[in-house]
């Protein structure tokens, strides 16, 4: 169980670290630029710990799919950026996609 929260970390620093992208403007500011430089130095971490307990193909899939569906959700309500079909279309594919590779992990 605790490798799930391990990659749950990772994945939470990942997303909130690119959510700062905006704000940092280019890394022109510097308190967004050095947050999501942390964010980024502890996703890394968490991911690396994660990788020794679940196999690095379901760590990399399931990390960049949750996190690509977590910061599309948050910069809906964060950025206030449109959603389309298409874009719901993708968001459920990309988590059958994770399920899938979870469930025929062995």
């Amino acid at each position: 169980m605790v490798k799930y929260v391990y990659l749950s970390l990772a994945i939470f620093f990942e997303v909130t670290g690119t959510l700062f992208l905006p704000a940092s403007q280019s890394f022109t500011k510097i308190i967004p630029t050095i947050t999501l430089v942390i964010c980024y130095i502890f996703s890394f971490y968490f991911l690396s710990v994660t990788i020794k307990y679940l196999p690095l193909s379901i760590v990399y899939a399931s990390w960049t799919g949750l996190g690509v569906f977590c910061v599309t959700i948050m910069s809906i309500y964060i950025y206030k950026e449109k959603i389309n079909l298409e874009i719901v279309i993708g968001l459920l594919l990309v988590i059958i996609g994770i399920i899938i590779i979870n469930y025929y992990k062995n």
